[in-house]
């Protein structure tokens, strides 16, 4: 990956990048797979994650609580005590097999601004709480966002009994990491108390790097829907049923899958996935009597979601009538797109201008915390150029000199930002 050459990298260098990407590689080494980088919400590695941000969090300045869902909040206070404050921070939880990057990115960098306050002896009009997530990713639990669902008031307390994939629930999870499970219902923020939320993250995804950018300015978190989708037709023997009689639902299927591409090539505010493709019960000679399959659709444009699936599932009893098979299908996750504050993005974009960074505005096609904390407060994202694009992988890279142009970029906006312009 190209470096940058700014003039605003050239006259600090990078202490401030050494620094997060140092502390970036402490936390991979906090693993529940020895050789592979995992952490799942509630772990023995994410109780050693905790307490090392916890650490830093301290080191910085900050006062530092654990609340009942397992978020680490370290508070810089303002120059009044009990100033409204502006949130910054990510989560600690990984994928299994991560890379180390996304999520411990702008926990570290969130941590690093603070510390420069706090080495200045500087106070904002606004206090500063770094928040360090356990639960993004949502993979040990059928749930995500706990944290920032927790502090927005969007907590549904049935997700306490939902259990992981050894039969351990949520609530006995809560309990055995030693917190209150429920507590995590009365952590809901009063919207006065709070200025907004601010995510430094990886882009994940090719932009920036194709641009020969460090940092964008994120306009909105897409929106998703996820569908399973069940078709059925008739078993048949692989060498007696003619082609012309056949209601084959695997080749149905093929069809479907091609017309969720076809949809979102159409539009280009839309991204669709078949992350999984199932025939029960299925043999090299049988003619497939059921085929499953999954679709993730994301858009950060709520209506042209909402019309790509109804063109999409008119293209699908199209294909059912035409071929003779039925097919169900049933949503097990919704989640509305949210447009970034206009005024956090102005104010990210009025940093760049003063480190010398040409602005790039892009959405994120990944969910963050920010789409729960959206119902509590306005919120904006900084992203950072990675390698490519990939991420959820060990291939996950960044280079030292983004990290600092990150890390003062986000300085610069503690020193520059307005509280009424949140």
């Amino acid at each position: 990956m190209r470096r940058p050459d700014h003039a605003a990298s050239a006259t600090s260098g990078t202490r401030l990048g050494t620094a997060v990407m140092a502390r970036l590689d402490i936390l991979a080494g906090l693993t529940d797979e020895p050789g592979l980088l995992t952490r799942l919400f509630l772990s023995p590695a994410h109780a050693a994650a905790a307490r090392q941000v916890g650490a830093w969090m301290e080191e910085a300045g900050m006062r530092v609580t654990f609340d009942a869902a397992g978020t680490v909040v370290g508070r810089y206070e303002g120059d009044r005590p009990g100033a409204p404050a502006l949130l910054l921070g990510s989560h600690i939880d990984t994928v299994r097999d991560a890379g180390r990057y996304d999520g411990t990115l702008g926990v570290v960098t969130a941590i690093a601004a603070v510390a420069a306050l706090h080495e200045a002896g500087l106070r904002m009009p606004f206090a500063v709480e770094v928040l360090a997530f356990g639960d993004e990713e949502g993979v040990r639990f059928p749930v995500t966002l706990t944290g920032s669902r927790a502090l927005a008031g969007r907590f549904e307390p049935a997700a306490l009994d939902c259990q992981d994939g050894d039969g351990i629930s949520l609530r006995d999870a809560l309990t055995k990491f030693g917190l209150d499970p429920e507590g995590v219902g009365r952590l809901a923020r009063a919207p006065a108390d709070v200025l907004g939320y601010l995510e430094v993250h990886i882009e994940q995804g090719p932009v920036l790097e194709a641009e020969d950018l460090p940092v964008g300015i994120v306009t909105a978190i897409a929106g998703a829907a996820r569908y399973s989708v069940v078709v059925e037709g008739a078993a048949g023997h692989a060498g007696t049923v003619p082609m012309g009689l056949r209601r084959d639902a695997a080749a149905a299927a093929a069809e479907m899958i091609l017309a969720v591409e076809a949809v979102a090539r159409a539009d280009a505010d839309l991204v669709a996935t078949v992350g999984t493709v199932e025939v029960p019960r299925g043999a090299v000679n049988v003619i497939a009597a059921q085929t499953r399959f999954t679709i993730d659709i994301r858009s950060p444009d709520n209506a042209a979601r909402a019309r790509a699936l109804a063109d999409l599932f008119a293209r699908f009893d199209a294909i059912a009538a035409r071929r003779g098979v039925s097919y169900a299908k049933n949503s097990f996750y919704e989640a509305p797109a949210v447009a970034c504050a206009p005024g956090l993005v102005a104010a990210i974009e009025a940093g760049a201008g003063r480190l010398g960074i040409r602005s790039r505005r892009l959405p994120s096609g990944a969910g963050h915390d920010g789409l729960a904390l959206a119902a509590l407060c306005p919120i904006g994202m900084i992203f950072v150029r990675c390698a490519g694009g990939i991420s959820h992988s060990p291939r996950e890279a960044i280079t030292v000199e983004d990290a600092d142009i990150a890390a003062r970029l986000l300085v610069d906006l503690l020193h520059h930002l307005d509280p009424a312009a949140c």
